[in-house]
């Protein structure tokens, strides 16, 4: 098996691509150890010393360092658990009753053409650069997103969000007139 390895915009962030499906549906964001209990894969990263995050997107997989460690030395273990993970077949999220659908505003046409501009111009963007971005709600001309992966922290996470996301939306969605992280 072999994993590459790509930088992201956010230094504490490195990408890692086994080469495989990481999540056949959506993504998942583990920000501590805690939160990792229905993903093995997560669990195993996050017994790492270093490791502060973990994201799991379509076919890679970021991983967030302490301030403290350095790749030099946290890297090869990473590469190294990914590897025993896949090798030895083992899920990479456990599949719950818990994960109920969200309740969602089904028939608002501005929310509908702002989720569908996120899918189809931003997150595979985003997701380029080991993130992802998540519709939290509209309200009063205002789109709350979520930045998940190498996209939280990221010094140029305000910018993307601002100059690109903002001005797109205002583009082809009049209604809209601010964005903002949550």
């Amino acid at each position: 098996m072999f994993i590459q390895t790509e930088p992201t915009p956010n230094p504490a962030t490195l990408k890692f691509l086994p080469g495989r499906t990481v999540m056949a549906q959506g993504t998942a964001n583990f920000t501590d150890p805690g939160a990792a209990a229905r993903s093995p894969l997560a669990q195993r990263l996050f017994a790492l010393p270093g490791v502060a995050g973990i994201f799991l997107g379509a076919d890679f997989i970021t991983v967030s360092k302490d301030d403290d460690a350095d790749w030099y030395q946290l890297k090869p273990s990473v590469l190294g658990a990914i590897m025993e993970h896949f090798t030895a077949g083992q899920p990479v999220i456990l599949e719950t009753d818990a994960e109920a659908s969200e309740a969602e505003e089904e028939g608002d046409e501005i929310v509908e053409q702002i989720k569908e501009l996120l899918e189809t111009r931003v997150r595979p963007a985003v997701a380029q650069d080991g993130g992802d971005i998540i519709f939290h709600r509209y309200e009063d001309g205002v789109v709350y997103l979520h930045m998940q992966g190498s996209c939280s922290g990221c010094p140029s996470s305000t910018a993307t969000l601002k100059a690109g996301i903002e001005n797109m939306l205002r583009h082809y969605v009049p209604e809209v007139v601010e964005v903002r992280a949550i």
